[in-house]
């Protein structure tokens, strides 16, 4: 079990446990446009739409998985928490419910799997976790723009060094970045992942920073601690 401050997430039956990358994108994604209307894709243990949940008021937190036991941990996770009655999982695969689901959604956040290397794990439910060829950059793109609504945001966490080619496979599908941050784990050490939010609007110039997690083990930046205070039990 793996305890917040408004909600607790169990995470036995889940190959993906709670980690910082998905802490970082319920933390990060711009909520300044009043989303009524939330999608998670590729929901592992629900972390990311309980988090939304807790930082919005959003009528309608669906998300969206295809491994069964991470989506019946979903469902637990979302039933025990304060917002089970905005709080929906759907048991499908990317390309089906994309074609079957009528909404739109004013916000879409995803921490898509992202291991492209050659490297497999003996474990299935795992691999299917993190690896990119369970859920391609490009159908994930491209799901993300049938789905969106006209003033929709599209919020993404990545490794850096696919920055460029995901901002690319998003502008073919019309979605334009107006966020970054680029996050490295300390002051010295290199670029590890990209945040990146996109929007209809082609005009926009993107908005870009950086943030730094730790100044040392487990001393955290005041930019860190801001951006995940609300949910983290000792910040």
């Amino acid at each position: 079990m793996f305890q917040f401050k408004q909600f607790t997430i169990a995470q036995d039956r889940c190959a993906m446990k709670v980690g910082t990358d998905g802490v970082l994108l319920g933390a990060w994604t711009p909520l300044n446009h009043h989303p009524y209307s939330i999608l998670d894709i590729g929901a592992g243990t629900g972390l990311i739409a309980l988090m939304l949940a807790q930082r919005s008021t959003a009528e309608q937190v669906d998300a969206m998985e295809i491994d069964e036991e991470a989506y019946e941990q979903a469902v637990e996770n979302f039933e025990n928490s304060p917002w089970n009655d905005r709080l929906f999982c759907y048991h499908a695969a990317l390309d089906e419910f994309a074609e079957e689901i009528e909404d739109e959604y004013n916000l879409i956040v995803s921490n898509p799997p992202f291991y492209t290397d050659t490297y497999y794990s003996q474990n299935e439910q795992r691999d299917l976790a993190r690896f990119e060829d369970a859920m391609p950059f490009e159908d994930l793109v491209e799901a993300a723009s049938v789905l969106l609504s006209d003033n929709g945001v599209f919020a993404v966490i990545i490794p850096f060094k696919e920055e460029e080619r995901f901002i690319g496979l998003a502008q073919e599908c019309e979605l334009f970045p107006f966020k970054i941050t680029r996050v490295k784990g300390t002051p010295t050490t290199e670029t590890k992942r990209s945040l990146i939010a996109f929007s209809r609007n082609p005009e926009n110039q993107p908005e870009t920073d950086e943030l730094i997690i730790e100044i040392a083990r487990h001393q955290y930046t005041p930019e860190y601690t801001a951006l995940t205070k609300d949910f983290y039990l000792k910040l």
